[in-house]
């Protein structure tokens, strides 16, 4: 699939320019000058894709966000650039010009041997002790929220992300947020809408500066509690992990390479949870029928209306982990994923030269139907063992795949097992009749009204 020149590495920062007309042999757009097509993109970017790649075909060139890159589409596209068997594909690189002045060595940020090293000293937070922890944390706060919402109509997107953010700080940082919960959300929502931006320069009155204030701000106060953890030590919560994290020759991580991985995952569990949850939330209020399903479930292995659900139970919880699989293929957290090729590759017939700018699009995958019959259908059963094993392994990657696939993708199997036990033993979740919202898709999907629903107590 790809042919790989000798030569090593020239491309060592994602700021390091291509030749000029290195892309000019690939079909595609660059659209306006300076804004390219970032406007259209932003405005729909499921449409924008489907155009380009009815006009262009599964290869095609673009130009957004102040550069050129090539977009592959299909799921041997995904295997290519994840699974990346030669080591060609950097994630910092294709990162780098979004988040660099957002979420600097983020585990996203990294590539190849830091990357493997900083992921297995993280990878301690999401051992089985802390994650029983977490488990017990997610079922007290969940059960204590979820349990006021009876009868009531109400905007689930931002009471949902107000729940995440309260469960990440019990979960992840082990004390309540307090007085500087909505600073820490603020510069959350912040940091990543600067992400899709269109001005990349942090200047007063911008995304990009309201961003990088933000991130600021998260940077002095995760500097001061993981300070505070060393020094106090012990604690099962994620941060006491990551704050006394030690590499494989038993050195602790530097204290700001701790913050950088606490502000990326913490931000990456609080919104794409967020959007995954209220996907799910919302497709079981179109489709009540799964509802019934998941209900029947979850009062089995729960045993009662708003019971906790045990750590040692959450793989019991078949049906409920197929309906959020559908849904995050309906709807991935993160519809986009960019890479920055090191050496010239082949793909489609076409010759990419170094240094490019590579996006694949796990939401265009998801609904092809080579892999998914009536893809826009909201099926769990897509999902039996059955089915996934005649299906190609990178049609679904909600999670990413490869080297990079999400570290904390059980945390969220198992929060939103959590949740939808507390709210299926409790309510049947409504929407009035032809209700259709329309829905944000960059940087992480959300509906622009809120999502307006009702939890009728049964």
């Amino acid at each position: 699939m790809a042919t790989l020149a000798p030569d090593t590495p020239v491309y060592t920062h994602w700021s390091q320019p291509q030749p000029k007309g290195a892309l000019d042999h690939i079909p595609g757009e660059d659209g306006w000058p300076i804004l390219g097509n970032t406007l259209a993109l932003l405005a729909d970017p499921i449409k924008f894709g489907d155009r380009m790649r009815q006009t262009y075909g599964d290869v095609f060139r673009n130009h957004a966000f102040g550069r050129r890159s090539v977009l592959l589409f299909g799921a041997d596209a995904n295997e290519l650039v994840l699974f990346d068997r030669e080591k060609n594909f950097s994630s910092a690189q294709g990162w780098g010009s979004v988040l660099d002045l957002l979420f600097p060595r983020g585990l996203m940020l990294l590539d190849f041997d830091h990357h493997r090293a900083d992921r297995r000293a993280l990878s301690i937070a999401f051992k089985p002790g802390p994650m029983r922890h977490y488990a017990d944390a997610l079922n007290r706060g969940i059960a204590d929220t979820v349990s006021t919402w009876a009868n009531r109509e109400m905007k689930f997107y931002p009471a949902i992300k107000q729940l995440t953010l309260d469960l990440a700080a019990d979960s992840f940082l082990g004390v309540p947020l307090g007085a500087e919960a909505d600073a820490i959300n603020k510069a959350f929502v912040d940091s990543v809408q600067a992400s899709v931006g269109v001005v990349r320069k942090p200047l007063p009155f911008t995304a990009m500066g309201r961003g990088v204030a933000g991130r600021k701000f998260l940077v002095e106060y995760f500097t001061k509690e993981t300070l505070r953890r060393r020094a106090e030590g012990g604690g099962q919560d994620m941060f006491s992990q990551f704050a006394t994290a030690t590499h494989e020759d038993g050195s602790l991580m530097p204290v700001d390479e701790v913050v950088d991985h606490m502000i990326f995952l913490m931000m990456a569990a609080h919104d794409t949870i967020t959007s995954s949850a209220t996907s799910l939330v919302w497709l079981l209020a179109k489709n009540p029928e799964w509802q019934d399903k998941l209900r029947a479930e979850a009062l089995a292995v729960t045993g009662g209306v708003g019971r906790p659900l045990a750590y040692d139970d959450l793989g019991k919880l078949e049906l409920t982990e197929m309906a959020f699989k559908e849904a995050l293929r309906l709807i991935p957290p993160v519809p986009s994923l960019p890479r920055r090729a090191l050496r010239e590759f082949e793909f489609g017939g076409y010759r990419i030269p170094a240094g490019t700018g590579v996006g694949i699009s796990p939401s265009a995958v998801h609904k092809d139907p080579a892999h998914w019959p009536d893809p826009e259908r909201f099926d769990p059963l897509r999902f039996t063992p059955e089915q996934v094993a005649n299906r190609h392994k990178y049609a679904w990657v909600p999670f990413g795949g490869g080297a990079h696939m999400c570290l904390g993708l059980h945390f969220a199997y198992m929060q939103i097992k959590v949740l939808m036990v507390q709210i299926l033993t409790r309510y049947q979740i409504e929407v009035a009749e032809g209700y259709a919202p329309k829905w944000q898709a960059f940087p992480i999907p959300k509906p622009r009204d809120g999502l307006n629903l009702r939890f009728r107590a049964l």
